[in-house]
């Protein structure tokens, strides 16, 4: 069960070789990188303590952190204090929930463990050796923190050393202590076409926990979050931003104990006796990811995004432009026909579509949500001559071309299934969850992930395939192989047939979808290139999905499409205009029937995709930032590194009781710089009354020349517009 992650393989050597003596006195240890300090004492045959993570504090030691977090009894409590360890175990006695719980055959639970080393690796990693020797459990405990960004990797490896197995039941990556001043916890939740939706709990005492066992990380319980201080905003204050880099189950809770002190943990969520070690086996925890803030949540999604683009980011698609989409979906549905295929790969490349997508329906007898799942040839029906027509067409039109599948699912009502129907999951005691007419896969069977390969694997080589939109629309609910609990082995297992297509086609792009958002985390992202950020292409409603998903994720991989004039999952009718300019701060495609659209509006469609392509480089390399704006209102931007130069978008959503728009405050900007101020967005004047500030500052003509600390302390008077309109502000400092 050895199964690590990537960053922990790249640690095996050192962890197998001598590590250095720990002395019989307080063993200090500290890590510090990118703004960031870790302080750990890990003393020979102790516990091991976490004793401070967060923003670096200018000379000072791990010993005088000690000194200075010395904690006394109090009457009604142990008669000692109780520093607890790296998880927390039971035999601790610390209070709260444990990091980490299992058993051996009901004996060794009260885990007790103990530093057995300690090593500090190129001054850039520490690793914490700890053995409980009478339960025969031993742990291995590694940090890492970027030097770019302060963030911190985490993770932690269980060894059975035991003869007997040894049942693991949860095991967090890390107990971390956070900041007492942290009293609101930014939780982001939501459901299927409304994800990534922040919902805030503030101070409280007790325990917040989060769960999810669909078999993705969710459209509803994101493995992540954000706490903050009462003050913090934005653009200021103390924050800490977490996530755990796993794609399957997972459980995050947030403790603040009566003593004062609160731990964050996340983890794997296991299902009963899904982790059973043998003697010598191992397990690995997810990767959690942690950084802090004094800027506000901004500066929580900046180090995000550039570890992303740093760290995470494949190399082969790291400096390429982002293409601009054509998807198939929302504009044929299951209805498909070469000929208004062909029309419709010519009409996108007209406005400026640089890769265009076939969505579901072009496979086995796939005419419906109800069949074809799991049978991966191309519908003789439909494509008698197969897609090269199509291909050869979307090729000669100057775009790279991408098919849909999804893997990981079958139809009852395919050929896959009539000849396999033990090719599944499930749980014998318990009837099979009805969900989209489709079951899930058993990728723990190699013979099922043969198939897989062989099948994609073969139509990216016969038709040179660039893209895939890899899809997985369903729950998960009663994961189990042959007869037990199932889900990490199979979330491995996507893992694995994945880095083996990537390794097969090496020029290969794949995107992540899970019906929209549902498995958005930064281990899937080391395999694919784009997330779909949701299903719902309102563009209103979109506004919001991105603004909460840029918390963790650079615009550059969130897909965010150009829908029809009358979304098909709100009804609401929305201008051309706006629908475009929801689409750009992302990473901009269109999903409409072409056909439908006036020549006006193509031509407003056209303007804007040659707008963010003129533009793409500064918002997906620039400097995140999201604004606070007027209820109704949302105000977002990207600033160059050098601040030479900032765009900034603000999208009016609804009506609002004052007369007139609260003025807008830029950031980021260089307030000793000066800047032509131009709206660049939409082309003709959005103000529903005259003159404006559009006329008489002359914005979009020449603009106008305002200082940077103008433009951040005293703001700008937006236009009066209608709702459901979006203004770009471009600005170039003067030399």
């Amino acid at each position: 069960m050895r199964d690590e992650p990537d960053f922990e393989e790249s640690c095996e050597e050192s962890l197998s070789g001598p590590f250095e003596d720990s002395e019989s006195k307080p063993h200090h240890l500290e890590l510090r990188a990118g703004g960031a300090l870790l302080a750990i004492e890990a003393s020979a045959g102790m516990r091991p303590v976490l004793i401070y993570a967060g923003p670096d504090i200018s000379g000072i030691t791990g010993e005088e952190l000690a000194l200075l977090a010395t904690r006394q009894h109090a009457p009604g409590t142990p008669s000692i204090p109780l520093r607890g360890s790296l998880l927390n175990e039971i035999g601790t006695g610390i209070s709260g929930p444990s990091g980490i719980t299992g058993h051996r055959e009901g004996q060794d639970w009260a885990l007790d463990l103990r530093v057995v080393s300690t090593k500090m690796v190129n001054g850039k990693s520490i690793h914490v050796r700890c053995e409980d020797k009478k339960a025969r459990i031993g742990t291995n405990h590694v940090f890492e923190i970027d030097a770019s960004t302060g963030m911190l990797r985490s993770s932690t490896s269980v060894d059975n050393i035991g003869d007997a197995p040894f049942q693991i039941d949860w095991c967090a990556a890390l107990c971390l202590p956070f900041d007492q001043r942290l009293e609101r916890f930014l939780s982001f939740t939501g459901r299927w076409a409304q994800e990534f939706q922040i919902e805030e709990v503030a101070l409280f005492n007790g325990s917040i926990v989060r769960e999810n066992k669909s078999g993705r990380t969710s459209h509803d319980v994101f493995p992540g979050g954000i706490l903050a201080c009462r003050d913090t905003t934005e653009q200021s204050g103390l924050a800490l931003g977490f996530h755990l880099a796993w794609s399957g189950n997972h459980k995050l809770r947030v403790d603040r104990h009566s003593d004062g002190r609160g731990f964050l943990q996340l983890g794997e969520l296991l299902f009963p006796g899904e982790l059973r070690l043998e003697a010598g086996e191992r397990y690995q925890t997810p990767q959690l990811l942690s950084v802090w803030s004094q800027n506000g949540t901004n500066g929580i999604a900046q180090a995000f995004h550039r570890f992303f683009n740093d760290t995470v980011a494949d190399p082969r698609t790291r400096n390429k432009p982002r293409p601009v989409h054509f998807n198939t979906w929302e504009a044929v549905y299951f209805d498909h026909d070469e000929d208004t295929l062909i029309e419709l790969a010519k009409s996108a490349a007209s406005v400026g579509a640089e890769r265009f997508v076939l969505d579901d329906g072009w496979f086995g007898g796939r005419r419906n949500d109800a069949t074809g799942l799991g049978d991966w040839w191309v519908s003789e029906d439909v494509f008698p001559n197969g897609l090269h027509q199509l291909v050869k067409t979307v090729r000669e039109l100057g775009m790279e071309f991408g098919l849909w599948f999804e893997p990981e699912m079958v139809n009852p009502d395919s050929d896959l299934y009539r000849t396999h129907p033990d090719w599944v999951l499930g749980a014998d005691s318990v009837e099979i969850v009805p969900f989209r007419g489709q079951l899930t896969l058993d990728l723990t069977k190699k013979e099922v992930v043969t198939y897989l390969f062989e099948k994609i694997s073969k139509l990216v080589n016969e038709y040179g395939i660039d893209y895939i939109k890899w899809d997985m629309n369903r729950d998960t609910h009663h994961p189990g192989s042959e007869g037990k609990g199932a889900m990490h082995r199979q979330t491995m297992a996507v893992y694995g047939l994945l880095d083996r297509l990537r390794e097969k086609h090496p020029a290969l792009e794949i995107e992540s979808c899970s019906s929209g958002g549902g498995r958005a985390d930064y281990r899937i992202l080391e395999r694919t290139d784009r997330i779909w950020t949701s299903d719902n292409n309102d563009a209103r409603e979109r506004q919001i999905i991105q603004r909460g998903a840029a918390h963790f994720f650079p615009l550059r991989i969130l897909g965010s499409h150009v829908g029809p004039r009358r979304c098909h999952i709100t009804g609401r009718e929305l201008p051309m205009a706006f629908r475009v300019g929801s689409a750009v701060f992302g990473s901009m495609g269109m999903e409409l029937d072409l056909r439908d659209e006036s020549e006006e509006d193509l031509a407003i469609l056209k303007a804007g995709i040659a707008l963010y392509k003129k533009h793409r480089h500064l918002i997906h390399e620039g400097s995140y930032l999201a604004l606070p704006s007027a209820k109704g209102t949302n105000l977002v931007g990207c600033v160059a590194r050098d601040k030479q130069e900032a765009f900034f978008s603000y999208a009016k959503l609804e009506t609002d009781l004052a007369t007139l728009p609260q003025r807008i405050h830029f950031a980021g900007l260089d307030p000793a710089k000066d800047y032509q101020l131009r709206m660049i967005w939409p082309e003709t004047n959005p103000s529903i009354s005259s003159p404006s500030i559009v006329d008489q500052a002359d914005l979009q003509g020449k603009g106008v020349r305002i200082s940077g600390a103008a433009l951040v302390d005293f703001g700008v008077q937006p236009p009066l517009t209608f709702p459901d309109t979006c203004l770009f502000y471009h600005l170039r400092a003067f030399e």
